[in-house]
């Protein structure tokens, strides 16, 4: 797992590095003065708050968090189509990639021990 970060106090500790390593995760920051790398988690914490918190409450934490995963997994992922991935769901995009930068005529990798 890899946590990122902005360059904050928080994130720079000394105590949270440590808690970081502590269980396996690697620490992630951008460049001093670059926004560009929190660009696209920004824009999807925007897109989850407008479509789905803003709009909904929930008697419980439990709830809220089946809620936000369906969204996730039911609904961004699968069939909400994006302008800047060709109009198609980061499903969709991610398949057609994967399509289009398999060699088609590769030998199948040998079986069995040498």
């Amino acid at each position: 797992m890899i946590h990122h970060s902005d360059r904050g106090s928080n994130y720079t500790s000394f105590r949270f590095s440590e808690r970081l390593r502590d269980n396996g995760i690697l620490p992630s920051m951008g460049s001093v003065g670059d926004s560009y790398d929190n660009a696209l988690m920004e824009n999807f914490w925007s897109t989850l708050k407008i479509e789905l918190v803003y709009r909904t409450s929930w008697r419980t934490r439990d709830e809220a968090e089946n809620a936000i995963f369906s969204y996730i997994d039911t609904w961004y992922n699968t069939r909400r189509i994006q302008k800047e991935l060709g109009y198609l769901s980061p499903d969709e995009y991610e398949t057609t990639w994967h399509t289009q930068t398999e060699p088609d005529n590769l030998a199948p990798a040998p079986t069995g021990s040498r």
